[in-house]
């Protein structure tokens, strides 16, 4: 009765348990409100609640009396069914998966960065000049204390804003460590990320989910922490973007790693937090225990950009610049509309031509529009009907599903992972093959078979699939998408 699964409607579960004549003060009634609120509390990135607060949530959800609740809390943790933690700052309330999850993050980094470093490369100076000079660059300082770091320590956090030259690091400990007959290992949290990781670097990357093999994890439950993963066989494994990394999919990392291999963590603690629960990177970062070196230094290169100037005075507290018209910026503008008419005029303008004399801007390619909400005139619904009418209006041959229209050339989104779904990708006059789209990936319609009664997709990573009409659902236009949803792309 009320049993709680990720992303149900309990309070519309609840009000059918109470029509039909559940008591207000059920034990089982109560216990699920608890566990109900616990998840709620994951969608905020919280992995626990205050004891306390918990306390207030559910009474006011459930309308019962706090003793009933303190009540069911010691039922579902004598079942073991919830953690209480007791600490200087208060009493902590975990779901079971989250406090086992977190429990298992933190002794797996310690005992990986305990064990023997047997993946140590010896003369490291003289490597590093060696690298310097065979890749025609100069390391700041900054820089080579970070690659000393990597080969000092197994576990390592290489963090700092863009242009602070973290991918400069990464190639440098490639080139170094492969010298030595060591296997690196690249991915990254998404798609598009990992695809980021392999241009700058030139060397394969992939997604965590596909270096770990990790199949069907959601139908297996969102808060499993004990799914099978495929071990890593590298001798470092570098991972990309680990701001985005949730406290499960961590948990699923570290166990695939063996004792004596080395980590390095690379990512952006200012960049939004991971859409899962767990602010993972900042937590590992203050808790203090694991080398973190943190890259201050802006490079002359990067410093052209304003986008990255701006980036960095806002995570100062300072005012970007590019406000006053008399500012003549290369690839960063700031126009100032009061009117929302006037806003949506603006968003269609620059993408239908209005950035040509700045560069070659093709908005398939190389323009994303970025919004906070799905809802309302600026929101993505809205958006992605204009921008399409706009961009690529009513053709013969399109798929109606819902009050949406799918048309060749439309930019769409896969938005919930099927593990399931077939594709082919052509690679150097060979096909390969493979199943799994997931969330956040972006792709092209490239064809509609009104006979088949299937569409295609090319996605960014140069894969195609095929969509029954019947699974349309799976997929979103993407002319515009929100802030949030851009970390999956």
């Amino acid at each position: 009765m009320l049993d709680i699964t990720y992303g149900i409607d309990f309070k519309k579960i609840d009000k059918m348990a109470m029509d039909l004549g559940i008591a207000i003060d059920n034990g089982k009634r109560i216990a699920s409100g608890i566990k109900y609120s616990l998840i709620l509390a994951s969608n905020n990135g919280n992995t626990c609640v205050l004891y306390e607060n918990l306390i207030n949530f559910v009474s006011d959800l459930l309308k019962v009396n706090k003793d009933n609740i303190e009540h069911e809390i010691i039922n579902l943790k004598v079942s073991e069914e919830i953690y209480v933690e007791e600490r200087e700052d208060g009493k902590w309330v975990y779901l079971s998966s989250f406090y086992i999850a977190e429990k298992n993050v933190a002794e797996k980094l310690i005992a990986l960065d305990n064990a023997k470093n047997i993946k140590e490369v010896k003369n490291l100076k003289l490597e590093l000049k060696t690298s310097e000079k065979d890749e025609n660059i100069v390391l700041s300082d900054e820089q080579k204390q970070a690659v000393e770091a990597v080969n000092n320590n197994n576990v390592c956090i290489i963090t700092g804003g863009p242009g602070t030259g973290k991918t400069t690091i990464i190639k440098s400990i490639i080139k170094i460590y492969e010298k030595n007959k060591k296997k690196v290992v690249l991915c990254a949290p998404t798609g598009r990320a990992a695809k980021r990781m392999q241009e700058a670097t030139g060397k394969e990357a992939t997604t965590i989910h596909r270096l770990l093999e990790i199949k069907k994890l959601e139908e297996e439950g969102f808060l499993s922490i004990d799914y099978p993963i495929t071990p890593i066989d590298a001798d470092i494994v570098i991972i990309d973007e680990v701001s985005m990394v949730d406290i499960f999919l961590m948990n699923h990392i570290l166990k695939a790693i063996y004792l004596g291999t080395k980590l390095i963590l690379v990512g952006d603690i200012n960049q939004l937090p991971s859409v899962g629960p767990g602010t993972v990177l900042q937590d590992i970062i203050e808790s203090e225990s694991i080398t973190t070196i943190e890259l201050n230094k802006i490079f002359r290169q990067a410093a052209k950009s304003k986008i990255i100037t701006n980036a960095h005075k806002v995570n100062n507290g300072e005012c970007f610049i590019g406000i006053e018209e008399k500012d003549k910026l290369d690839d960063f503008f700031y126009i100032n509309e009061q009117s929302q008419e006037k806003v949506l005029y603006d968003v269609i303008s620059l993408c239908t031509g209005r950035l040509k004399k700045y560069g070659d801007y093709d908005f398939l390619k190389n323009i994303q529009v970025l919004t906070p909400t799905k809802k309302g005139s600026l929101g993505t619904r809205e958006l992605n009907k204009q921008l399409q009418n706009a961009l690529n209006p009513k053709k013969l041959i399109e798929k109606q599903s819902g009050d949406r229209y799918f048309r060749t050339g439309d930019r769409v989104m896969q938005v919930k992972n099927n593990y399931d779904i077939y594709w082919e990708r052509e690679i150097k006059d060979k096909i390969e093959t493979g199943s799994g789209i997931f969330n956040g990936e972006l792709g092209i319609i490239t064809e509609i078979d009104e006979q088949e009664k299937q569409l295609q997709v090319f996605f960014d990573d140069e894969k195609s699939a095929w969509y029954d009409f019947s699974n349309l659902d799976e997929l979103e236009h993407s002319y515009s998408i929100t802030i949030h949803k851009s970390q999956r792309k």
